[in-house]
């Protein structure tokens, strides 16, 4: 990934600064930025009001800009007294959660504050976030519309308040523990202890960064403080039916981040599977197609239905260790394999176990399905070894 960072040595990343711990209240401000350059300057204006003079800041914009923002930054920063730098991808890897995690990678202080450019999130509040967090000890506080004093005034439109609602609840009730504290796990403001998160073990997936910071790096002890949610300076909204898929496939891969919980969503997607089947299945039958070669076809339209969904919903991050066509090869191949493995499973059980007919079958069913989880995941998922990824460079 190609990416340009002004100025040079703005920042000083953990690895520059290894043995030697950060300067205590240093605090760096990711912002990151796509087309926002008709809000940057005004933030900055209201960064140099808001932050406290001689303190130990710095702001680093992570930006994914196809207009001037970079260029419009750099002018702006002219007048600050604080270092700002801009980080611009070539490559917008991980959205809007993608760019934070690079800007979490180059900062060495002892707390990050995330923000948008957008002045929804007003920077006053920068410093009370820090403040909080040195008060109770916490490692991550939060910006919540949902406590008293708080508002989500700037959310346009009773359709965007009904989502951002619906999306709250949801994602509590999915992740009750990880969140529990965080009245408001879809703000995109809060500040962090560096040492608090592993930007390794972050795997962003759109724009809701607080969400995935909290369930994959379990801050031990969160606070939070009330803000009004503002309306845009300028520019239009980036959210939309894209951004909401987006969300709803991060979900289901923080959800399935165990092996217990991916084995619940593999055996969820596989009954679902059955409704595609059935229903080519009947077309083929009713178009004429003999019944038994009609049963074959069918089964590989819940194969695929299955494929898309796995690919999707469970192992989407692992998708890079094969080609598609490899993936979805071994996988038709092993869902197929189980129809021939559950035969002989039954007669085995029937013959030496003594089961009937329909223990036997339930039996085989949940044997096939346990081995044909562990294959997809072992034979299809996994990162090739060390000889096959040379090979296949080579």
């Amino acid at each position: 990934m190609s990416e340009d960072l002004w100025p040079p040595r703005a920042l000083d990343a953990p690895e520059a600064a290894a043995g030697r711990a950060p300067a205590p209240g240093s605090v760096t401000v990711i912002i990151p930025t796509f087309n926002e350059a008709a809000n940057v300057g005004e933030l900055l204006s209201r960064l140099r009001a808001s932050l406290p003079v001689g303190a130990p800041c710095e702001v680093l914009f992570v930006d994914d800009s196809t207009d001037d923002t970079p260029a419009v930054i750099e002018k702006a920063a002219a007048d600050c007294p604080f270092p700002v730098a801009v980080l611009h991808r070539q490559v917008a890897e991980g959205g809007l959660g993608g760019a934070v995690v690079e800007g979490v990678k180059r900062a060495g202080s002892e707390w990050i504050v995330v923000m948008d450019a957008d002045l929804q999130h007003p920077p006053h509040l920068v410093p009370e976030l820090v403040g909080e967090g040195t008060r109770t000890g916490a490692d991550l506080v939060v910006a919540s519309r949902y406590i008293a004093g708080g508002s989500r005034a700037g959310l346009a439109g009773s359709y965007r308040v009904a989502v951002s609602r619906g999306a709250t609840w949801l994602a509590k009730g999915l992740f009750p523990r990880a969140l529990r504290g965080i009245s408001d796990p879809m703000s995109g403001f809060f500040a962090m202890r560096r040492s608090a998160v592993s930007a390794d073990a972050l795997k962003p997936l759109g724009y809701k960064i607080l969400l995935e910071l909290a369930v994959r790096c379990r801050p031990a002890k969160t606070a939070e403080v009330p803000f009004v949610f503002q309306d845009r300076f300028a520019g239009e909204s980036k959210s939309g039916a894209r951004e909401g898929l987006r969300f709803l496939a991060h979900l289901a891969a923080l959800r399935s981040a165990s092996p217990l919980a991916r084995m619940i969503g593999f055996g969820l997607i596989g009954l679902s599977g059955f409704a595609p089947n059935l229903l080519a299945l009947w077309l083929l039958t009713h178009a004429g197609v003999q019944y038994l070669a009609a049963e074959v076809l069918a089964n590989q339209a819940g194969v695929l239905w299955n494929f898309l969904l796995i690919e999707t919903l469970l192992f989407r991050d692992r998708r890079r260790h094969r080609h598609w066509a490899d993936r979805i090869g071994r996988f038709a191949l092993l869902a197929n394999a189980d129809l021939l493995l559950r035969i002989p499973l039954i007669a085995l059980f029937v013959a030496r176990l003594g089961l009937g007919v329909l223990p036997a079958t339930a039996l085989a069913l949940v044997t096939t399905f346990v081995l044909r989880f562990a294959a997809t995941e072992a034979l299809v998922y996994l990162p090739r070894g060390p000889r096959a990824a040379t090979s296949r460079r080579s």
